[in-house]
């Protein structure tokens, strides 16, 4: 295995998630290529072709037109010839797959990521879980899979899986969060509703071990509801696939009344209304 001086780490993508992984590289030693569509970095598109392992981290946006990795496409070619891209964005499960068979000259891999916006420096440094996923499960690709873990900032759990599973244990960070926030604001409302005091009760279910304090503050951000730039098109596209291929109508039933109820939050406290219309709003 390369020493780490020798691997030449390439980052398309310099938004606060390619930026801080970015950052956390160059903190460790390895030497960093960064390319972006905005000054300074606007000039390296031919350089990340030298690159060893090129992570991706671009906008996988959802709109009422659905689910949208035109820019990854649009960014893969400039891998190198037989080096490895690393997709940190958000995917629909499949479709890791799917690119690999269109770019075949490339190793294409998903490695998701789990940072939070307000501790993203510190969560790209001390991940708690590093997974990557490839879409074949052959010699080589662990192999290549092994590398990118060995270039990855230590995480007490790791995991090289198949490609969609990773897709799937992404999606499933995100549902999953999007789905507190709106039952901690049920029983938020519940509370107020029954004349009682939501700080013990926000207090102690925060201090529950199955529970936590991450999802348990009501108001967030200046409005109430599950949002940001993942959360809302997350939810969205997840549902969308659910209803393609899920072939269970009580369980699209209950996303979309989880959404519904969500949107209403979101809306009614002009919370992160910009992504609202950009998932929700025809043009």
């Amino acid at each position: 295995m390369k020493n780490k001086k020798d691997i030449k780490i390439g980052f398309i993508g310099q938004g606060w998630i390619g930026q801080h992984y970015a950052d956390d590289f160059e903190n460790r030693g390895y030497t960093v290529v960064r390319y972006a569509k905005e000054p300074p970095h606007h000039t390296n598109a031919t350089v990340i072709g030298q690159c060893d392992i090129v992570f991706i981290a671009v906008p996988t946006p959802t709109t009422p037109a659905g689910w949208d990795d035109s820019i990854i496409r649009s960014v893969l070619p400039l891998v190198g010839k037989g080096k490895i891209a690393v997709i940190k964005s958000t995917l629909l499960p499949g479709t890791t797959v799917a690119l690999q068979k269109k770019f075949p000259g490339i190793f294409v891999i998903h490695s998701p990521e789990f940072l939070s916006t307000p501790t993203a420096a510190f969560d790209a440094a001390h991940p708690a879980r590093n997974i990557v996923g490839i879409p074949l499960t052959t010699p080589t690709y662990k192999k290549k899979a092994k590398l990118v873990l060995s270039v990855l900032s230590p995480a007490p759990y790791a995991l090289i899986c198949h490609s969609t599973e990773a897709e799937i244990i992404k999606y499933g960070r995100n549902i999953l969060g999007y789905m507190r926030v709106v039952a901690t604001n049920i029983f938020y409302d519940l509370t107020k509703s029954l004349k009682a005091d939501w700080r013990p009760v926000a207090e102690a279910m925060s201090a529950d071990e199955f529970n936590g304090p991450r999802y348990m503050k009501v108001e967030d951000q200046k409005g109430r509801g599950a949002g940001g730039v993942c959360f809302i098109k997350d939810f969205v596209a997840f549902k969308r696939l659910y209803e393609k291929i899920g072939k269970d109508p009580m369980g699209v039933a209950m996303l979309s009344a989880i959404e519904a109820k969500n949107v209403e939050l979101l809306r009614a406290t002009k919370k992160d209304a910009e992504l609202v219309r950009g998932v929700y709003t025809k043009h």
